[in-house]
This record gives C-alpha cells, sequence and structure tokens, in this order.
C-alpha cells in the first residue's frame, strides 16, 4: 500500500479522479462554494451527518459535478486520534466491497497523531493476506492519497505513519501465516532480511548454542518437535554505544498443541497465532529500520513449537534454566514462560536500561481484559507510566495489573524452586509472577497480549499489536533519562 501527500482543497478534490473520495468532515465547517463543499454542508442542513459524532457517514456514488466515483462524508467529531481512526476505520469499511484500487482522503489538518491514525486504520481496514492465498492479491488496495493543507508540513508525519504500517502489517503477516509456513527457521530469515533495510544485526542461534549457553528450560519445550528450535538476536543502535539499550523479548512459539498436556481440537487452528509476541518483535524492528531514531533496541525471540512426540516434555519433569533455577513443569502447556525465562537471563548481557517481554502468555488475561487492552506488568512505576502513556498515545492500549509478591506462593514446588503453573486463580497474574524470577537485574515489563494479538470469527486474524505501542515507548526514549533499577512499587494501577 503506497501513501503519498498531495494538496487537496475541497475544490481541487471535485476534479480528483479516484475510486474512492473520502471527506473528513471536522466539527466546524470551512467555508467553500465548490461544488463538494456545497455537498457537505448540504448533507449537515438536511442532517444527514452528525458533527457531533465521529464516524457518522453518508457514501454517494456518481455525484453530479465530482469526478471521484464513488464520495463517503464522514464526521470527525472532537476531532481526537481515536475519533479519526474510527471515521477512518467506517469510510475505508464502506467503500471495501467495491474493491477499490485507489482511495484519496482530504484531510481538514495533519499532524502526526492524526495521519499516523488514518494511515494505520486504512492498512487495517484493507489489509489482505495473500502468503497462502495468491486470488485474494486482486482485491489490494494499492494507493491511498492524503489531501493536506500543507504538504511540506505533514512529511515527517507521513514518514512516522508509513513506518508504523510496514511495522505493524509485517508483524500480521508473520502471525496470519500458518505454521507450516511460519516454522522457527522461517522467522530467522525474515529476521535476517531486516539487517538490509537499516542499520540492525541479526545473530540466529540453534540447538547447539543454546545447549552450549544453558538454556535448558528453552531445549525441553522444543525437544517434541521435528522442526528445530531458533535463538534469534537483533540489534538496533541509533544511539552512542554507551547508552543502555531497551531489550525486547518476543514469544516465538510458532505452534502450540500444548505438548502432552494436548489443548482441545477446537480452535487449535488459532495456535499458529502463539508467535503473535515474536512477531511484534521483528514489526518494531521493521519501524526502526525506517524512522532510525536515537535509541538502542535489542530483540530476543526464541523461536520453537511445543509438539507432544514421544522425547516430549512431560508433566512432572524437572528441567534447569539459564539462571540455574530448576522448574516442575506441572502443565506443558505453560510453555511460553519457559521459553521467555531462558530469554530473559540472557539479557542480563546487555545491561539494559529496561526490558519488556510481549507474550500471548494467558487465556485468563483474555478473561480480565478481552480484546481492548493488553495486560502489563511492571516492577517499576516510570516503566509502567511511560508504556501507559505510550499505549494512549498509539491507539495501542494496556492496563497495568498487579505483582503482589503473594502471587507468587501457588507457585511453590517439593521438586524444583519453582512451579511453572498454579491453580486457576489469577492465571495471568502468577504468569507473570513466574517470570518475574528472571528479571531481578533490570527494570522489566510484561505484556500479555493473548487478548490484542489477533481475533476470532469473521474477522479471524492477527492486529499486529503491540507494535504501536512498543515504538511509541521506544521513541519517548530518546530523550528520557536511563530507568533506575529500583523496583518501586507493585501494586499500583492505572
Amino acid at each position: 500500500m503506497n501513501f503519498q501527500l498531495k494538496p487537496l482543497t475541497l475544490a481541487q478534490a471535485t476534479t480528483l479522479k479516484t475510486d474512492a473520495l473520502v471527506v473528513l468532515v471536522p466539527a466546524t465547517l470551512p467555508k467553500d462554494n465548490s461544488a463538494l463543499g456545497t455537498l457537505v454542508t448540504q448533507a449537515v442542513r438536511a442532517g444527514e451527518l452528525d458533527l457531533g459524532k465521529p464516524g457518522k457517514l453518508l457514501t454517494l456514488w456518481r455525484v453530479p459535478g465530482l469526478v471521484a466515483s464513488r464520495v463517503v462524508l464522514v464526521t470527525l467529531g472532537e476531532g481526537q486520534p481515536k475519533h479519526w481512526r474510527l471515521a477512518v476505520t467506517a469510510a475505508a469499511g464502506a467503500v471495501k466491497s467495491a474493491k477499490p484500487k485507489d482511495m484519496a482522503f482530504v484531510l481538514p489538518s495533519a499532524d502526526t497523531a492524526q495521519v499516523c491514525a488514518l494511515a494505520l486504520a486504512v492498512a487495517d481496514a484493507h489489509y489482505v493476506y495473500t502468503a497462502t492465498k495468491p486470488s485474494a492479491e486482486a482485491a489490494r488496495l494499492k494507493t491511498v492519497t492524503l489531501g493536506v493543507p500543507d504538504v511540506k508540513m505533514a512529511q515527517n508525519a507521513l514518514a512516522q505513519a508509513k513506518a508504523r504500517v510496514a511495522g505493524v502489517t509485517l508483524a500480521r503477516e508473520w502471525g496470519n501465516r500458518p505454521a507450516n509456513h511460519a516454522t522457527p527457521e522461517h522467522l530467522a530469515k525474515v529476521a535476517e532480511s531486516l539487517t538490509r533495510l537499516g542499520p540492525i544485526q541479526c545473530q540466529v542461534m540453534g540447538p547447539r548454542e543454546v545447549k552450549r549457553l544453558g538454556m535448558g528450560s528453552f531445549e525441553a519445550v522444543a525437544q517434541g518437535s521435528e522442526n528445530a528450535l531458533r535463538f534469534i538476536v537483533l540489534r538496533y543502535q541509533g544511539a552512542a554505544k554507551t547508552v543502555a539499550p531497551t531489550v525486547l523479548v518476543g514469544k516465538g512459539i510458532t505452534f502450540d498443541t500444548g505438548g502432552i498436556s494436548l489443548k482441545p481440537g477446537a480452535g487449535m487452528d488459532e495456535m499458529k497465532f502463539d508467535m503473535c509476541g515474536a512477531a511484534s518483535v521483528l514489526g518494531t524492528f521493521r519501524a526502526l529500520a525506517d524512522l532510525r531514531p536515537a535509541v538502542n533496541v535489542v530483540g530476543l525471540i526464541p523461536a520453537c513449537e511445543n509438539m507432544p512426540d514421544g522425547r516430549a516434555l512431560k508433566p512432572g519433569d524437572v528441567v534447569t534454566s539459564m539462571s540455574g533455577q530448576t522448574i516442575e513443569v506441572l502443565n506443558t502447556d505453560a510453555e511460553g514462560r519457559l521459553i521467555l525465562c531462558d530469554a530473559l537471563t540472557y539479557a542480563e548481557r546487555f545491561k539494559p536500561a529496561a526490558v519488556i517481554d510481549i507474550a500471548t502468555l494467558t487465556g485468563a488475561c483474555v478473561i480480565a481484559l478481552g480484546s481492548v487492552r493488553s495486560g502489563m506488568f511492571a516492577t517499576q512505576d516510570d516503566l509502567a507510566q511511560a508504556l501507559l502513556t505510550a499505549g494512549e498515545q498509539s491507539l495501542d492500549l494496556c492496563w497495568r495489573m498487579p505483582l503482589d509478591d503473594e502471587y507468587a506462593d501457588g507457585l511453590k514446588s517439593n521438586f524444583a524452586d519453582v512451579a511453572n503453573v498454579g491453580d486457576r486463580s489469577a492465571g495471568a497474574v502468577t504468569a507473570a509472577k513466574f517470570l518475574q524470577r528472571f528479571s531481578g537485574q533490570f527494570p522489566w515489563a510484561h505484556l500479555d497480549i493473548a487478548g490484542t494479538a489477533w481475533k476470532s470469527g469473521g474477522a479471524k486474524g492477527a492486529t499486529g499489536r503491540p507494535v504501536g505501542l512498543l515504538l511509541s515507548y521506544l521513541l519517548g526514549q530518546q530523550s528520557e533519562p536511563k530507568l533506575a533499577k529500583k523496583s518501586v512499587s507493585r501494586r499500583t494501577q492505572a
């Protein structure tokens, strides 16, 4: 999808040739006597558009005096970025069935938040998966023209919007691919391909290297699969080498059967989405390659399958993590934390300013927060607030969850230092408490994206979240001092 800028007033849009022309109507109408301006005014006076509410639209076909095939008038309400997203989503959806090859938008203003909201909404509404469905290529939207009052002033906003779209789209693409087209080896190759786009380095380790590192927990999850594990290390350097990096750790279970603790058959196909944490790290690095911010970032992706063959990990087995802690595996379907814990220990070598792990970790988080906000746990208030703010800025929301020490009581084991699961109560929190054991050397946050990484039903597919949140957080660190390593609070909830 190609986004381009063009100076475009309502009068100029009257003669624009495009498959779909969308006019974003602000709460205060501009004075314009052109055919298009008159159409907007008449629609409002006739009660066809409610200027006070975002997303109210009027769709017209072959309007006399206008060149565009279809015209959509849509209200922006108060004009906040979330209202832009709502309006653009409604307008893009209204013309999607016509399969337009190009669209144009007339924008009343064009700050960065507005342009990003618009671009992401269009990309989301018109995303087409084609990797294993090439026949869908014909439905792709090719070109999106943004008609703005001042092209020069909008160039930086468009550059950020395009980078965000590229990152989210890559995350969606790899989240959507079936497991036989997105093995650990495939993820390693797409990670390596990012080095051609910007100041990014990539190292890929296989089973031998992982064994030498002592990642016994990660190894154990992978041992039941014919597809070998990969441990992917990405590095982006946009600041001085002396600047401590932020480390992003993405869960990369490319398919999760549950292992010996086998999942129910219904809906198991959606377990290809269990690597969406890894996909979000790849997507974030894709955006970093375009934006080149003054930050240092490390991406760690432990990638493997969780399969139930004769060599597979069994309930009751005890494994030794890279940290030296032993883990009693009471349920092999709680495998994400077993691969993440070794990656968190590996992260210590980078002396990070902060570590953020991203994982489709627990169904309990879906029950708690649904699909609106990702669950966020953090050991430091400043880090938590920065993530909450980044979520609000990017419209990729999260919500802080508790980390009280008492939640770890259910993880006690008679046969190891810790069990990998507790009882059913507070499942998202106990999973986070497990990971916290391996994050004591740095400020740490955990994003449970089980409810936000993909959609089910007729709209089934990956969302690309939380690339937007992660990118906004990283961009916000360019002028921020390094976070202190002392844990301040674990109880505060936003």
